[in-house]
């Protein structure tokens, strides 16, 4: 049963399917005022840290915009799922987000990058 997180501004879905945690990310916290990112950066983080078993699968179908700053977050979260032996992968990655991680050198290198969500779930069970 998907469990839905409101926050500021944002809302985040976090679901389970076969014992991957996912993030649905709405495209709201494309704003790059504070209060939208920040939340997001809590969600993310929570989540990553708490995952059981810890495979987190960030989708991003629907995300239009990836800063530094959510960048930033991704490496971060990468990190706590990366001290639990967890794997974290994104899924349905718009081409303009894919290009600005690929300048960054972190497509499909820190975590993997899957075209589907059910690619994405059947790589991280």
């Amino acid at each position: 049963m998907p469990c839905e997180i409101r926050l500021t501004g944002i809302m985040t879905n976090v679901l389970r399917q076969n014992g991957v945690t996912i993030l649905e990310l709405d495209e709201h916290y494309d704003s790059l005022s504070d209060a939208p990112i920040e939340d997001l950066a809590e969600v993310v983080l929570e989540t990553a840290g708490t995952a059981e078993p810890p495979a987190l699968l960030l989708d991003l179908s629907r995300t239009r915009f990836i800063g530094s700053r959510f960048i930033g977050i991704l490496v971060r979260a990468w990190s706590r799922i990366r001290e639990r032996n967890g794997r974290m992968a994104l899924c349905c990655v718009a081409p303009h987000c894919r290009e600005a991680l690929i300048s960054t050198r972190l497509y499909d290198t820190l975590w993997a990058a899957y075209e589907t969500r059910d690619e994405a779930v059947s790589a991280l069970k």
